[in-house]
């Protein structure tokens, strides 16, 4: 007895199933097995019909169970199972954002010999779920650790050529992702955040070339970008200044979602990136974008330029340069306005007229009274140090003494007197103790109060955010590329990553590890039976399930794929 379906051609072309329930019977007369209906539950697509079937299979089941029919049909096996619902949950974000589409739409009628798109998926949701080089994606994760739609088929190559479709098409699938997002999101433009890090590689050798003039040449694929050569010794954010680095910028809204991203040689000084910067934002024809950057941004072609055109900022100014801002600014007499128990604000005005600079003058007392303590713990020490020295016998350069004169901890504070004996320099201590708890926000954008300044400048940590995110979490570090493009590609991917995960913290309120943990609790199951291999998904638990429908994703259905 089984369920047989019948289909019936109509004379508009349409086609019609029937749902009957047959058993094949012997035929003495004509020597042969026919089939009989017994009951024909009607038409397949009525729902009414779907419904009385699972009625029926339900009666059926109270006497017999399915584990009993698996143990009674020795030919199940469960093969492997797997987490799944990170995956399932990119994709539908991945499908949400339009990137699927917008990658389509570049490859065109191109003839790649494979799905570009899935193997850029398969990268992205690789960096946010397991983090590795290219090899590991390929031989471990996709072979044995997941299961990617349409992705089986891939090879290491084909991930290769991906990242090379990508950095061609970098500057458009930014753009389009951009205003999708904007769009899709809501997204605040108002502020964008703008930072740089700097990300070393292991090796010992410079990339040839004499830095942002000169390129690499013989390792870019014909139709490709020239670059700079990328790996150069520079200021070393990290203090790993005896291998070459890149630097890395970065903008980002006030939520924490990367807008655009730019690489440049190791050697680049950070305030000679704004001029880029500046360029390419303005080619996609931001309304209205207040700029934000820390005190290395700060220099004087730096606010001609961000303020050209109408271009408003943000700056965190730097307070030890002996100009203005150390000598006016910080002294600038006058009562703070309390704005929350950390935060305390005065507005400076230097100068009249249209040449008139506008500062927010900040003090947080918490951070004062911690530099405060960890000054005094630093004297201390300073003092025992001194005191050990005891007297110097004409020899005024020992090596304790040079030590202590150049320590990036204790130097500052430490004097030389008359008779080349080394002492605590008080005059210095004073100094710094203006500095305690302050920092100065210069703007040009008038309708912004003086508080809107301070606030906003804080918000700059959400790219500090961004590079813990991408550093730690995604392993934007060790990169195993050598060649320029692919070093760029290898970036873009990162950032893609670091979109979507920023899009689900956003809308859990969650950190992406706290998400993907509940999410792996459903699994995927590789069942094989007599009649092919099921790929089937457990059902969602109760955590995985709220995840689900804060993100506004369905479920995923119990069966993805029968073989």
């Amino acid at each position: 007895m089984f369920l047989r379906e019948s289909k019936q051609k109509r004379a508009d072309g349409t086609t019609l199933n029937h749902l009957q329930l047959a058993e094949n019977v012997w035929d003495p007369d004509r020597r042969r097995s026919t089939t009989r209906i017994i009951y024909s539950f009607g038409r397949g697509d009525d729902p009414e019909v779907t419904e009385k079937l699972r009625k029926r299979a339900k009666s059926i089941l109270r006497r017999c169970s399915p584990e009993e029919i698996v143990a009674a049909d020795g030919g199940w096996k469960l093969i492997a199972a797997w987490p799944y619902g990170d995956v399932y949950a990119l994709e539908a974000l991945w499908e949400r954002l339009g990137l699927s589409s917008i990658l389509r739409r570049l490859g065109g009628t191109r003839r790649f010999g494979f799905d570009v798109e899935r193997a850029l998926f398969a990268m992205v949701a690789n960096r946010a779920c397991a983090p590795g080089s290219k090899l590991y994606c390929f031989e471990q994760w996709l072979k044995e650790d997941v299961k990617i739609r349409d992705a089986q088929a891939l090879s290491l190559q084909h991930l290769y050529r991906a990242m090379d479709f990508l950095e061609a098409n970098k500057d458009e699938i930014e753009r389009d992702l951009y205003f999708h997002v904007a769009d899709l999101l809501s997204m605040d433009v108002d502020l964008l955040f703008y930072d740089t890090t700097s990300l070393h590689f292991e090796v010992d050798e410079e990339d040839e070339g004499a830095g942002p003039e000169g390129t690499v040449h013989g390792s870019i694929p014909a139709g490709h970008k020239e670059y700079p050569a990328p790996r150069k010794r520079g200021h070393a954010k990290n203090g790993r200044g005896d291998v070459p680095q890149i630097v890395v910028g970065l903008a980002v809204t006030r939520d924490g979602f990367p807008v655009r991203h730019w690489v440049f040689p190791g050697n680049t000084v950070d305030v000679t990136t704004i001029k880029q910067v500046k360029a390419d934002l303005k080619e996609w024809k931001l309304t209205r974008c207040l700029f934000v950057g820390d005190a290395g941004m700060v220099s004087k072609d730096n606010l001609k330029t961000l303020s050209a055109g109408g271009g408003k900022y943000l700056l965190g100014m730097p307070m030890r340069r002996g100009d203005e801002v150390t000598q006016e600014v910080l002294a600038w007499p006058g009562r703070f306005q309390k704005i929350a128990d950390n935060l305390e604000v005065k507005e400076v005005i230097v100068g009249e007229g249209e040449r008139r600079r506008r500062y927010a003058l900040c003090f947080n007392p918490k951070e004062a009274e911690r530099q405060r303590l960890h000054r005094e713990t630093l004297l201390t020490e300073l003092k025992a140090e001194l005191d050990s020295l005891g007297a110097t016998k004409g020899d005024h350069h020992t090596k304790r003494m040079c030590a202590l004169r150049t320590s990036g901890r204790y130097g500052r504070y430490v004097k030389e007197s008359a008779k080349g004996t080394l002492k605590i320099d008080m005059a210095k201590v004073r100094s710094e103790e203006r500095f305690d708890g302050k920092f100065v926000v210069q703007g040009n954008d008038d309708s912004l109060t003086v508080e809107d300044m301070a606030l906003g400048y804080k918000q700059l940590q959400r790219v500090e955010e961004c590079w813990r995110t991408m550093k730690s979490g995604l392993n934007m570090r060790p990169v195993f590329h050598w060649a320029p493009h692919r070093i760029h590609a290898h970036i873009a991917i990162t950032v893609l990553s670091l979109l979507l995960e920023r899009v689900a913290e956003h809308a859990c309120q969650d950190s992406w590890r706290n998400i993907c943990d509940d999410l792996k609790r459903v699994q995927l199951a590789q069942l094989f039976s007599p009649q092919g291999t099921v790929w089937q998904v457990t059902d969602p638990t109760p955590s995985a399930a709220k995840r689900l429908k804060e993100l506004g994703i369905k479920a995923p259905p119990p069966i993805l794929d029968v073989e």
